[in-house]
């Protein structure tokens, strides 16, 4: 792997990281004092200065700024306005929920709709095509909010089969995983079905097909490879989007990861919170991305070559 390569996707990764950071923290300041949100409307001037002053509020903006990015170079997030305990801590107690959750979805989703992706391709234009597309449109369509509720309704209250919400036992993480995942499926379907089809066309299938190798092992050995592309972007982008995606998700099933603090964060403008989980959606995000950069390099070395002449 070209060294230049990989400092120039590591210096993206990073500007991103600041500028995100940056964007957010000025947003955050600028949008209104979050004292009127914690404090009882009947508070004193004196207690509210007092609050001001022992968060830090009360220092100009630019002190905030470079206190704040300090901080944040050497591990410390913050405190939360609302909790009074470690920005860290509140986030990596529900990091493994969201992870749990999130990693559930993607796989199931990489399991239906991959192989649904090649078998369309396979039998283009048969009722197995039009079936696949139909599903990866639905997916697309179909929010989250409304596709949990319906199966809230569907498999909890009509027919009591599961858990509506919360965690602790692989039956609650049946829905969520599946309202989760149909988008991703979808999309993968979809990106598996336009890639493949291009690839069936190439010269070296049939090729291979005239030497007599099986058809699996054209499809499996030859065609999957060179079609792999499309799909490991549709994954980054997925796999980025684990924290941000379940937000909705984690909502209406009372899944308690990052998601929902989130959601309860903003609500209770908690500025340290919002900013720590900001920065982790898009520390996820990134570096998702830079991860899907690198395998474009080691899938096909012209995308890399061209990257560094770039």
């Amino acid at each position: 792997m070209n060294l230049r390569f990989l400092g120039m996707k590591a210096f993206r990764t990073a500007l991103t990281l600041w500028l995100v950071v940056t964007f957010v923290f000025v947003v955050l300041r600028t949008s209104g004092d979050p004292l009127v949100s914690l404090l009882p409307a009947d508070s004193e001037p004196e207690v509210i200065a007092y609050y001001r002053t022992l968060w830090g509020l009360d220092r100009p903006l630019p002190v905030q700024y470079l206190r704040y990015m300090a901080a944040v170079f050497q591990g410390d997030f913050g405190i939360s306005l609302r909790d009074t305990r470690p920005v860290i801590d509140l986030v990596t107690e529900r990091v493994p929920a969201t992870a749990l959750l999130g990693l559930t979805a993607l796989a199931l989703a990489l399991m239906v709709g991959v192989p649904l992706g090649i078998l369309a391709a396979v039998r283009r234009n048969t009722l197995l095509d039009r079936l696949t597309m139909a599903f990866a449109v639905l997916g697309f369509a179909i929010p989250n909010f409304f596709l949990g509720i319906l199966m809230i309704l569907t498999f909890s209250l009509t027919l009591r089969w599961l858990p509506s919400s919360g965690t602790g036992t692989p039956w609650h993480l049946i829905m969520p995983a599946c309202t989760l995942g149909l988008a991703t499926a979808g999309a993968l379907a979809r990106f598996t079905r336009s890639s493949m089809l291009e690839v069936l066309r190439r010269p070296y299938m049939r090729t291979a097909q005239a030497k007599g190798v099986a058809p699996g092992g054209r499809i499996l050995r030859h065609a999957l490879p060179n079609a792999a592309i499309p799909v490991v972007t549709v994954l980054g982008f997925s796999l980025g989007g684990l924290i941000g995606g379940a937000i909705v998700t984690e909502t209406v099933f009372a899944w308690p990861g990052v998601g929902r603090l989130l959601v309860s964060a903003v609500a209770a403008r908690d500025l340290a919170v919002v900013q720590g989980l900001v920065l982790l959606i898009a520390a996820t995000m990134v570096i998702a991305n830079l991860v899907v950069d690198l395998l474009y390099g080691l899938l096909d070395p012209r995308i890399r070559v061209a990257s560094v002449d770039a």
